[in-house]
């Protein structure tokens, strides 16, 4: 580098997350400067001449070396922004992604006209979607259940930092149906979705989250059909499901809903214009 500012840190850093075929190169350089420097987008930009520190130019060159390495962005910084919250991440849980973000606005529908709603999150990980309807409902109640500690170790802490009052932790395995026991006015869940001979075609920062979070068996479906089967007695009367689904699952999911005799079904796009999120409601 010949020089040590803002601006000529941030274009290093755009070239070599360029040059290691990292897709987002642009977004992570700037999610990278953000998190060295403290500045807003904004900021970076009146702050193009500004020298950074030898500190700040140390932990970049690691941040970028890891990255380079295709080691996740997310896990390096150690949190994620996800609709508006910040939540803990690192191995051993699923990244919160822009695209569940639809199921949060769907899921946020869904309860409009309900006092007081109470929510499940199955299979929570993290909790983003669970902890962000809570986080936009303050008369709500979610129960966030989970299975595995790793996973519930980050659940916790983000209940704590973005919803301590109205929501819980529950441990709990969704296959056997754990928490199907009580009522609620929603379920909602991101479950594993990706069939399992497709696990070994992902991106390898995917590898690095854990397998049970991703693998949705054979056909993609396991969770929706245990779901589906084990907690349609879970919704009240005029209550809904609410799921995430994976690329070309759309149309599998709202069979199964349809056959289990869930009434207004529908589909929504997610940024990408990818049918996102499948819903349905007792009657």
């Amino acid at each position: 580098m010949t020089n040590n500012t803002v601006f000529s840190v941030y274009n290093e850093t755009k070239r070599r997350l360029s040059a290691a075929g990292i897709e987002d190169f642009g977004f992570e350089a700037r999610v990278i400067m953000r998190h060295i420097t403290g500045f807003d987008n904004k900021q970076i930009m009146l702050n193009y001449n500004t020298p950074l520190t030898p500190y700040q130019i140390r932990k970049n060159n690691d941040i970028v070396n890891r990255r380079i390495a295709r080691y996740p962005l997310q896990y390096i910084l150690g949190e994620w922004s996800f609709y508006g919250l910040d939540f803990k991440v690192g191995e051993g849980v699923l990244i919160p992604r822009a695209d569940s973000e639809t199921v949060v606005d769907t899921a946020l529908e869904l309860i409009k006209g309900v006092n007081a709603p109470k929510v499940s999150d199955l299979c929570a990980g993290s909790g983003a979607i669970g902890i962000a309807i809570a986080a936009n409902r303050d008369d709500s109640f979610v129960t966030l259940i989970e299975k595995y500690d790793k996973a519930a170790d980050y659940l916790k802490e983000n209940i704590r930092r973005n919803a301590p009052d109205n929501a819980e932790y529950f441990a709990g395995d969704v296959l056997a149906g754990d928490g199907a026991d009580k009522k609620f006015d929603l379920i909602v869940s991101n479950p594993p979705y990706i069939p399992t001979n497709d696990l070994k075609t992902l991106q390898p920062e995917v590898l690095y989250e854990p397998q049970s979070a991703l693998d949705g068996g054979k056909d993609g479906l396991l969770f929706y059909k245990a779901i589906t089967e084990k907690y349609k007695g879970s919704i009240k009367n005029g209550g809904s499901i609410c799921f995430e689904v994976g690329i070309n699952e759309a149309e599998a999911v709202k069979e199964l809903l349809e056959n289990a005799g869930f009434k207004d079904i529908g589909s929504v796009k997610d940024y990408a214009d990818v049918d996102r999120v499948v819903f349905g409601t007792v009657k």
